[in-house]
């Protein structure tokens, strides 16, 4: 799980119910952008070990994930 989800949602909550500070606001603002950035990556990391087969067998996986492959594997 992500660490920081608990976080956010205790500052959800509070704004939702008090309002934030303009410090708790920045912090809010900052964690969200933490997670995003770490939530795009396991997607990126899930689909760089995709591979993509038509029916008759080819791979035809898209040149973007296979060079993503290649990055990750260097």
């Amino acid at each position: 799980m992500i660490t920081s989800l608990t976080r956010i949602n205790e500052l959800a909550r509070k704004e939702r119910e008090e309002g934030l500070t303009k410090s708790e606001w920045v912090e809010q603002i900052a964690l969200r952008e933490d997670y995003l950035r770490e939530i795009r990556g396991q997607v990126r990391n899930s689909l760089s070990g995709v591979t993509i087969v038509d029916p008759e067998g080819n791979d035809v996986t898209p040149e973007k994930i296979r060079l993503s492959r290649k990055e990750t594997l260097n």
